[in-house]
């Protein structure tokens, strides 16, 4: 899965990990948090490796790929898995009147090419039966101004699951996207600085909290297990409540 070493990719990684997955444990340049997740699966009985590969450049597919090769060789077992999570983004942009062409392009690399690409790439290691989980965002149908060229970009996400479920079910994979609200991770440690700030976050869901990593991983794992076998295609909403 790529961006495991941090917040929701963490939980995620976590979680798949303690139902019995080899996870590898993709990430950018945090190189000490993503050692760190390996070794809290490793100390509770799981199997992870953790791979680098910088995302939104040319070349990352591949090289992300080299990296998951050589990784599981290490193990002993063939270079293929049944599930992939494409979770790393980078967030910003600010409102219409601020992005700028450097961010957005940056965006558009990172949250759009990189996991269009990896699918690309992947398609050949990604068993038949297998599952895609895209992580969206609560921006795609609900304003959020403030976010307007991120929002664009998983947009996309959501565009990309619809086209590739159509396509890969007759290889019995599943493809969907989640969309969380807002959840407790370093992406948004800026936004809930105060208190009053982050109940403000907390007010946008139903339940009057912000999320965690954890309620993201646990439907992320739902849609890995065979239960969800018949679910292809969806955006499946893990916001609290916060696009009612």
């Amino acid at each position: 899965m790529t961006g495991g070493s941090r917040g929701i990719g963490r939980g995620i990684a976590l979680r798949l990990a303690a139902d019995g997955a080899l996870v590898a444990v993709h990430y950018g340049s945090s190189e000490a948090a993503a050692r760190e997740t390996v070794e809290t699966i490793r100390s509770s009985g799981g199997q992870a490796l953790a791979i680098r590969a910088e995302l939104g450049v040319v070349g990352d597919a591949a090289a992300l790929y080299a990296a998951f090769d050589a990784g599981m060789g290490e193990f002993g077992v063939p270079p293929e898995f049944d599930i992939l999570v494409n979770n790393a983004g980078v967030s910003g942009s600010g409102r219409i009147t601020e992005v700028t062409e450097e961010v957005f392009d940056r965006l558009v690399a990172v949250n759009v090419r990189a996991p269009l690409f990896l699918v690309q790439h992947g398609l050949k290691r990604l068993r038949d039966g297998g599952r895609i989980i895209n992580i969206s965002s609560a921006a795609t149908r609900r304003a959020f101004p403030e976010s307007i060229g991120y929002a664009m970009t998983k947009g996309a996400v959501d565009t990309l699951t619809l086209a590739l479920a159509r396509q890969l079910g007759e290889r019995g994979i599943t493809v969907n996207a989640v969309a969380p609200g807002f959840v407790e991770t370093d992406m948004n440690a800026r936004r809930r600085q105060t208190p009053e700030a982050a109940a403000a976050l907390a007010a946008y869901s139903v339940f009057n909290r912000i999320g965690r990593p954890d309620d993201i991983a646990d439907v992320v794992a739902f849609l890995a297990s065979d239960d969800s076998r018949w679910i292809t295609g969806q955006y499946v909403d893990a916001t609290g409540g916060t696009i009612l």
